[in-house]
Order: C-alpha cells, then structure tokens, then sequence
C-alpha cells in the first residue's frame, strides 16, 4: 500500500464524527493554551493527559497533537497583541509583532501569523506522509544494538541542542533513567528500588511525573508572571494585509518552513531554536535590516512559520523510530503506550489506522486552526483579562484529580506533588525538567535494548562498535559529545546565547 493510499485509510479516519470532535477539541485547548502567557504546551498536554484514558488511542493522540500545533498558532496572538509570548517559541513574533500592531497593523499581523502557520503545519505533514514509513521501514531492520546506540545518540543530541549546560542535561537525563529502572526488573522478576511501596512495583507511571513538573511546578514558578500590559484589540475588518504585506511575507514563509521541519526533525528544543534561527536569517539577508524590531513582515511571517514547521517535524522521529525530540513528543509517546501501542518502526504495519489516522487528523487540524484563529481574535483578548488567581487553583484541582483517576491510587497524587516541588526548584536554579521526563520515558526501551545486546555478546561491550550501523551512530554521539567538551573547554559563549544577542541588536 503506497502513500497515497494509506493516506486514503487515514482519512477515513480522521474523517469519522468522534475523531473530528476530539482533532477541534485538541486545537481549541491548543490555542487557549498558546494564548495564556504561563501555560505553555508541556504544561496543558501534561495536565489533559490523565483525561484521555478513557478514549481509544486514535482520539487521544488526535487530541493531544492537536493541543501542540494549536498551542504554537496561539502563542502568536499574545505576542502580538501583548507583547508577551503565550509560549516560548513565540518570543521573537513579539518584537516585530507587537510593532505592526502599534502600528495599527495587529490584525494584518495576525493574519500573516496564522497564514504562515498553516502553510507550514501543512507542508510539515506532507513531508511527513512521504518520509516516516520508509525511515520506520529502515529502522525496522535495526537489532538491539543499533537500538541503543541510536537512542545514545539521541540523548546525546539533545544535551547538545538543550538550552542548559550540557553537564546539567545530562544530569537530568541521568535522573530520569534512574527514575525508570524503579519497580520489577523486567528479566529477574525481582522489585527494585520500589521501598516495599506495592504500586511502585509497575515504576513511576510518567503521568505524575509529567503533570507534576510541567503542571504544577510551572505553576508554582509563575504566580509573579501576571499579565500587566495594554492588551491591543484589533478590528475584524483589519484583519487582511494590503498588497505589499502579502508581497514581504512570502519568501520568508517558505523559509521558515523549510527550515523550521529540518530542524524540527533533531532533538532539541526545536520549535525555539527555529524560531531564533529564522528571525536571525531574515534579518541578516534584508535589504533593509534597520527595519526589523519597528515592525517588519518578514519578522512575524519567518519566525512563526518556523516553529509550526518544527512542531510537525517533531513527530518524524517520534512516530519512524520511537525517539522523542522533546519532552511534548515524549509525553505523547507515554500516551500512546499507555493506550498499548507502541510508537516506532513497528506503528505504521501494526496500527496503521492509528498512525495514519493520525496524519490525516493534522492535515484536518491546520484548516481548523486557521478558521479558529482569526474569526475568534475577540474572544481570545478577552480570556487575556482573565486574572490569573482565579484560574491557578482550578488547575491544580484538575491536576489532583486527573492523576488520581488514572489507577486511582493515592501514591500517584504524592508522586505529583513531590514532583511539582521539584520541578519549581529545578527552574528555580536553571535546570531543565525536560531531559528527566526523556529519560523516565526511553529508560525501559533503553534497557531492554542494552541488556539484550549484551545477552547477545555474552557482555561484551565491543558490539556496540563492531556492528557497522551501531558504530557509526556511537561515533557520531561521541563526536557531539567531544565537540560539547572543547566548547566548555575552551569557555566559548553558547551559540544561541550569541545568536539571541545578534537577533537584540
């Protein structure tokens, strides 16, 4: 079956009433999220996740995909309008954004935002459906130890791209897989690490660990984040660009879009870096570079496209080979486990009506996202004056009963609390929660992989190198890792710290 007809299959569906409600109910919540500055997509999946449990696997991927992408189209509104970025990789739509919009140009900014968006979500699916089931089909033929040298790799690769210390994200890593070795060992049979706590005897379920960090510790660590500024409302009418507006967007959309997937696809905080990298480009080819940051198209239409591009990308890896560029896509590949199926090589032959149901449900979700958006501008200015201390204490409700209801064991709740006070003091001291959670997900693949290797091997380490597959991917992560080193060594400044300065000035 090629492409085009698993496409079909997919979008019988992603077409079905049930699959449509959930695909609008994710891009809904998605876009709410994106618009409350504090919020963010980590936080509003991490929350949301205990509630899909109740839902077949298709409707709750469906949905809580849908919260992602919806959350990078609705981070732009708040930028624009506020000036403060509704999630992270929204921050450099601010600064040209929020200048159209004193312009008088918010709507057309908004526009342009959302127009770009789409374009991008939709490329990023195309590429998509042509690339994943022949990269899952490659992987498929990967034994143990090319399996554990390419998850290596990938941890690796994202204490590389992470925005904190290399030391600190692998130290985070390190935690999470420690975290995911409690329970029973899955070859002896014997309890480990469990404190003779019965239901530790399954691990730490990652919905609690989840829900914790990025619930309540971001909610722990952002009372003092209050919205104070003028909140710009623009007119409907406003709302199309004039000629030349379309003219200066277009080649950095394209931009954007290319290369916001490629990096989308390496683990990282892509969507981020994409965002920094594409603003950076624009500006630097401009023919008029002393008009970015006075509300220059270019700096709203790249950056945006960029990170919707990225967000999709994200899914490459994740849904081809089971290796999550992130902590989103990480959670999700909790999802998908939790509801027993799978993700990687083996999704697409397994369960294709959930892999290409999926698919199809984005291509679906991008034109829901893009009639959401602007029509519904109002609405969103208005949950802007929502004062945060109302909506806080529902969310920590909501947090203690989500986690309760997934196996209604009192031990999780503790679980996430614990972990909400360790996720407000790693912020607090600049450590980044999402290495922990990647660890806590890939340690059991990521231990079955390196023990049955060594079963093969009769515990010889050398077949992680012999193997030519599994040697050139250990030799990659090795070179990353000495290319870390000698840029600690040598005491350089961090490339996106520069790149961040260049964009400032």
């Amino acid at each position: 079956m090629d492409a085009i007809q698993s496409l079909g299959l997919g979008f019988s569906v992603a077409l079905q009433p049930a699959v449509l409600w959930y695909a609008f109910l994710g891009c809904l919540v998605g876009t709410l999220v994106g618009v409350l500055p504090g919020i963010g997509p980590l936080a509003g999946i991490s929350i949301l996740l205990p509630i899909t449990f109740g839902l077949n696997a298709t409707n709750a991927i469906v949905m809580l995909a849908g919260i992602y992408y919806g959350s990078q189209y609705g981070g732009s509104t708040t930028s624009i309008l506020l000036r403060i970025p509704g999630e992270a990789s929204s921050v450099m739509t601010c600064i040209d954004g929020n200048a159209m919009a004193r312009k008088g140009r918010a709507g057309a900014a908004l526009c342009i935002a959302a127009v770009g968006s789409w374009i991008a979500g939709t490329f990023g699916v195309i590429v998509l459906t042509f690339i994943a089931p022949p990269l899952a089909t490659i992987a498929l033929r990967f034994g143990p130890p090319e399996y554990t040298a390419l998850l290596v790799l990938g941890l690796i690769f994202l204490a590389y791209m992470s925005t904190t210390s290399l030391t600190r994200t692998l130290i985070m890593a390190a935690f999470g897989l420690l975290l995911g070795c409690i329970g029973i060992d899955p070859l002896s049979g014997h309890f480990r690490y469990s404190f003779d706590i019965a239901e530790l005897g399954d691990g730490i379920g990652i919905v609690p660990v989840a829900v914790g960090l990025f619930g309540l510790g971001e909610i722990l660590s952002t009372p003092s984040h209050q919205v104070t500024g003028e909140v710009i409302r623009p007119k409907l009418r406003e709302l199309w660009p004039n000629r030349q507006e379309w003219r200066d967007s277009g080649w950095p959309i394209a931009r954007g879009t290319v290369m916001g997937f490629l990096i989308g696809i390496i683990p990282g905080s892509a969507h981020i870096i994409s965002s920094f990298l594409s603003y950076a480009v624009e500006k630097k080819i401009s023919k008029h570079p002393e008009e970015f940051g006075q509300g220059a198209v270019a700096g709203v239409a790249g950056p945006e496209s960029a990170n919707n591009a990225a967000s999709t990308g994200a899914f490459v890896p994740m849904l081809a080979l089971g290796i999550p560029t992130g902590p989103v896509t990480a959670v999700l590949m909790a999802a998908l486990m939790v509801h027993g199926v799978p993700p990687g090589p083996s999704l697409v032959n397994d369960h294709p009506e959930v892999f290409w149901g999926f698919v199809a449900s984005m291509y679906v979700g991008n034109v829901m996202l893009l009639a959401l958006n602007l029509p519904l501008v109002g609405i969103f200015v208005h949950l802007l004056r929502i004062p945060y201390g109302y909506l806080y204490p529902l969310i920590i409700m909501f947090c203690i009963i989500g986690v309760y209801e997934v196996s209604h064991s009192i031990v999780d709740v503790w679980i996430m609390l614990i972990m909400g006070v360790v996720g407000y003091l790693l912020k607090k001291f600049s450590f980044d929660p999402a290495p922990l959670v990647l660890g806590l997900v890939i340690a059991p693949i990521f231990e079955m992989s390196l023990r049955q290797s060594l079963i093969m091997s009769d515990g010889n380490w050398l077949i992680f190198l012999s193997r030519p597959i599994a040697g050139t991917l250990m030799a990659a992560a090795a070179v990353l890792l000495a290319m870390s080193l000698l840029s600690m060594a040598s005491k350089r400044r961090d490339w996106r710290a520069q790149m961040a300065e260049e964009v400032k000035e």
